[in-house]
């Protein structure tokens, strides 16, 4: 993997990475101050090959415009990082919206990431390193609430078990036993498993999961060979767990897994989504 720009080079002339090993893409939509923030944690990220696909579902579509959201995309472009802009005003639903990025991306991977998530400097080359290391369909770093870090919760982190050996495609349906692991990421829980297991600076170990929620590395062609998020348009515009759809999907061909130690932060900011009356899976998918 590249490494970024320091600032002593950020006025030189010289073309960005034409071939970054990520795609970083970015749905956003109302947010100004986490937005920032998200983007502040990619541009701490010292080695890691990668672009930005940035796509603004806001009333205004103008998130780039404002100042702190500027402010960071003008630092990662100095970096040698391509930020591409997008709106898309239209709201067909939380899939349409990611079928709708993932259609841009031509990276060997793509990194999912929401808009109210900070990155731990190393985090981007941590998860391409576990991704082709174990050769699955995608490596997610589970967020957490560091607000909860005082707050263990062994009843939670019981279902913590390592992969042991190669990753391989698993079935992960509702009332199945590893569906009980969807536990693991609430709170600050991964941080307590993280500091239980005493891992080396910059490792990371792979571990059996659910699903991933806000920041997935995915195989882009495991992705879009299962179809990707395309089944949008079986949805209403008010759904949620689209993201668990694709996992799902991706497990069953390439299998997946979570790594810990995580490094990132949720900015446990309100949520956007209030709609959440129909669950994606529970529409998509059949029963195991």
């Amino acid at each position: 993997m590249s490494t970024a720009r320091w600032s002593g080079a950020w006025a030189r002339d010289g073309r960005p990475d034409d071939a970054p090993d990520v795609d970083v893409l970015i749905p956003t939509v109302g947010r100004t101050a986490e937005l920032a923030t998200t983007l502040a944690g990619l541009a701490a990220q010292t080695d890691a090959s990668f672009r930005v696909v940035l796509s603004d579902q806001s009333e205004t579509s103008d998130v780039a415009s404002r100042p702190a959201v500027a402010a960071m995309v003008r630092v990662l472009e100095a970096q040698g990082r391509p930020v591409t802009l997008l709106t898309h005003p239209e709201r067909r639903g939380l899939a349409e919206h990611r079928q709708f990025l993932l259609d841009r991306a031509s990276a060997p991977a793509v990194l999912f990431l929401d808009d109210d998530v900070w990155l731990e400097p190393g985090s981007v080359s941590r998860m391409f390193d576990a991704l082709r290391t174990l050769g699955c369909g995608f490596v997610g770093s589970a967020v957490q609430g560091l607000s909860y870090l005082a707050d263990r919760r062994p009843h939670e982190t019981s279902p913590f078990e390592p992969w042991d050996g190669p990753v391989v495609p698993e079935v992960i349906r509702r009332g199945s036993p590893g569906f009980e692991r969807w536990s693991l990421h609430n709170a600050a829980n991964l941080a307590h498993v993280a500091a239980d297991l005493d891992v080396e600076p910059g490792g990371w170990v792979p571990y059996r999961v659910a699903w991933v929620g806000a920041c997935v590395l995915y195989d882009r062609a495991a992705l879009v060979e299962v179809g990707g998020f395309e089944f949008w348009d079986t949805l209403p515009v008010g759904h949620a767990g689209e993201d668990v759809v694709a996992q799902w999907r991706v497990m069953e061909r390439f299998g997946g897994a979570g790594i810990v130690p995580s490094g990132a932060v949720h900015l446990e900011a309100p949520t956007t989504v209030t709609d959440r009356s129909v669950d994606a899976p529970d529409v998509v998918l059949r029963p195991a």
